[in-house]
């Protein structure tokens, strides 16, 4: 107690204030046991670990998962600096504190032997942006004017590398998305409202959110792929009013880090419908709640399929000619890293059935 009373003492002190600074990617290498990782930089949108080798091994192989017995609570330094933190994340927008699923274990490839689940726990939305989102701050010495970059304490190794989601002590709230793809070929997106707590005025993914303690299903064990879907499909529900039955199937294609947001964890899926885009016209939200975040969806064409084959091909997926200029323009970090995984798995299958032909 005496600790804590020390920090809350401590943190007046200094100024909290957003940092437009990019993630210092050529100062902060990416974990070793990350095999390919890539540092994917998307101007004005913010930068994200990626590795090709974790997205195909996800599509490739179920992941066995396990809920640990205690919910996350915030480190005695979080704990002190949350008032001041969440002071300016939210800068007085509405925030629904709800549950939501975190990770602490990183979805690798299996190198040999049986595969360690990986560890899932819950916590509230407000942990996530105490902690992940802390690190999208600057903080000053209002004496000194000395600053302090959380991203040092709180993302990397002694040794100076990112941590992974098995050595962070963040809430790493796990981020999902989806690409719905209607019968006729369109993707459905989402306008988000200014109340948004990121990517606010963006176009995002079909249905994107944080996995909630529902989508575990039953027990405390089930597989990572299983859970994913369950939740990547209650937010295509809920902020498209796309029904259940009218969704095909939903292939989980890639997985990423959201550097700007603590490293926290994204996964992304692919959704095949069984509607067309005159179907879903003037479709709103079916969860009250998801109407304050959302000004509605529409459908856009695109060319997923190119999309893979030309950043298969080394294009920057901003700069690629098959993105359409509202995308470039508008499109949020989780829908361009969801195009991109989307765009390379349909590439990977396109040669796949090249080879067996």
């Amino acid at each position: 107690m005496h600790d804590v009373r020390q920090l809350h003492r401590r943190w007046p002190d200094y100024e909290f204030s957003a940092t437009a600074a990019p993630f210092p990617v050529d100062a902060i290498p990416p974990p070793p046991s990350y095999p390919s990782p890539v540092y994917l930089r998307v101007p004005d949108r913010g930068t994200a670990l990626v590795s090709d080798a974790i997205d195909q091994a996800l599509a490739g192989r179920v992941l066995p998962s396990e809920l640990g017995e205690d919910p996350y609570r915030l480190p005695g330094p979080l704990q002190a600096s949350a008032p001041h933190v969440l002071a300016v994340c939210n800068h007085g927008r509405l925030v629904f504190n709800g549950e939501v699923v975190g990770m602490r274990g990183d979805p690798l490839p299996l190198v040999h032997g049986a595969a360690t689940p990986v560890r899932l726990h819950v916590a509230r939305f407000l942990d996530s942006q105490a902690s992940n989102d802390m690190c999208a701050l600057r903080i000053t010495d209002r004496g000194t004017g000395e600053e302090f970059d959380p991203r040092r304490t709180l993302l990397t190794t002694a040794n100076g590398h990112l941590r992974t989601l098995a050595e962070s002590v963040l809430a790493d709230a796990v981020g999902v998305s989806t690409l719905a793809v209607t019968a006729d070929g369109t993707l459905v997106l989402v306008r988000q409202s200014r109340h948004n707590a990121a990517s606010a005025g963006l176009l995002a993914p079909s249905g994107s959110g944080s996995l909630d303690p529902g989508d575990l299903g039953s027990g405390r064990t089930g597989m990572l792929q299983d859970i994913l879907r369950r939740g990547i499909e209650r937010e295509l529900y809920e902020e498209t009013g796309i029904r259940p039955d009218e969704i095909r199937n939903t292939t989980v294609v890639g997985f990423a880090r959201w550097l700007e947001r603590g490293a926290k964890p994204e996964f992304f899926g692919l959704t095949q419908l069984t509607v067309t885009a005159d179907d879903l016209a003037g479709r709103r939200p079916a969860a009250s709640r998801e109407r304050l975040y959302s000004e509605g969806t529409f459908t856009l064409s695109a060319d997923i399929g190119a999309l893979g084959h030309e950043v298969a091909g080394g294009v920057d997926p901003l700069n690629a000619p098959s993105l359409s200029r509202r995308i470039r323009e508008v499109g949020s970090l989780p829908l361009l890293l969801a195009l991109r995984a989307a765009g390379r798995w349909r590439a990977r299958n396109a040669a796949a059935d090249h080879v067996l032909e």
